[in-house]
């Protein structure tokens, strides 16, 4: 993502929970030393955006202490599921470096995705408070639903619209909107809308720039859903129009195809329904001492390059 507008940069106390989130990421990795510890802060220190974090932080109330465990617990969940999405799906890449499982092996990858998520909980079972337990546990049985329903999707040119939209709910936006259900606590139920809304959005966006280049989140190359037959929306939309997308999507040649989902138009109509989900986003708000922030967000997440 581009750097942040200053309506979010400039953000009271942003800077302070964003450095000693750092710390407390390094020190919930680092709790337990060994491989698994070891390899678990090479992917740390692979970096990222640390969206969800902001999230729980724009969503709190900026009279009380920083949400802190909440930060690091949804941050620790996405990395979890970055080490194993690669495994599953035996990416070598992740932002640019060799993934987890191709360094140290499918079973070193697998045990550090479970010691992350583990970490996870372990943070926030300190605060005491099963509410947000319950919110953490929920989005995790999300995600494993959307890999689920993924893994069915697979190689499927037919894969209806909505059915992408359902795997982008739980696979992505679940956790963007449990981060928010944590930084706001008790009655923050419309910025769980809200977080849903984006991480649709953000998704969208994320399969849009699979198909139009190299991005720096990923660190892979252009095409990986393509060549996976994971069937995203300009894949899908391409595909009722272009037989040599459809046939590349479904297990056949791929030459050619990437150019062709970009002919088809299919790249701008995406772009259209990932800006519908960021208005969703919007329309969601209520007001709130952030509200400005949030909304800066829905743009920088809509018309970020990577």
């Amino acid at each position: 993502m581009s750097a942040a507008p200053s309506s979010i940069g400039e953000a009271p106390g942003l800077d302070a929970y964003l450095a000693e989130l750092e710390t407390r990421l390094q020190a919930a990795v680092a709790s337990h030393p060994g491989v698994v510890s070891s390899v678990g802060a090479e992917a740390l220190s692979a970096g990222g955006k640390r969206l969800r974090p902001l999230l729980v932080f724009l969503s709190s109330d900026p009279r009380g202490e920083p949400p802190y465990a909440a930060g690091v617990a949804v941050e620790l969940v996405h990395m979890a599921t970055l080490v194993h999405d690669d495994l599953i799906d035996g990416a070598e890449v992740r932002r640019g470096k060799t993934a987890a499982w191709s360094e140290h092996g499918p079973l070193a990858a697998k045990t550090v995705g479970d010691y992350l998520f583990s970490r996870a909980f372990a943070e926030l079972a300190a605060t005491r408070d099963p509410a947000n337990l319950a919110i953490l546990a929920d989005a995790c049985l999300s995600l494993v639903r959307g890999e689920a329903l993924q893994r069915r999707q697979l190689h499927d040119p037919d894969t209806p619209v909505e059915a992408y939209l359902e795997r982008c709910s739980l696979k992505t936006a679940s956790l963007f909107e449990a981060a928010c259900l944590l930084g706001a606590g008790p009655g923050g139920s419309h910025l769980g809308a809200f977080g849903r809304a984006l991480g649709i959005a953000f998704q969208i966006i994320d399969d849009i720039l699979d198909c139009a280049g190299i991005t720096i989140e990923t660190g892979k190359i252009a095409g990986t859903d393509l060549r996976e037959g994971t069937p995203t929306l300009p894949l899908i939309l391409a595909a009722r129009e272009d037989e040599a997308v459809r046939r590349a999507l479904a297990g056949g040649p791929l030459d050619g195809a990437l150019v062709r989902v970009a002919e088809t138009g299919a790249l701008e109509r995406s772009r259209e329904v990932a800006l519908d989900y960021a208005i969703q986003a919007r329309a969601s708000l209520e007001g709130g001492p952030r509200r400005d922030e949030l909304e800066a967000l829905t743009h920088l997440v809509i018309n970020r390059e990577r």
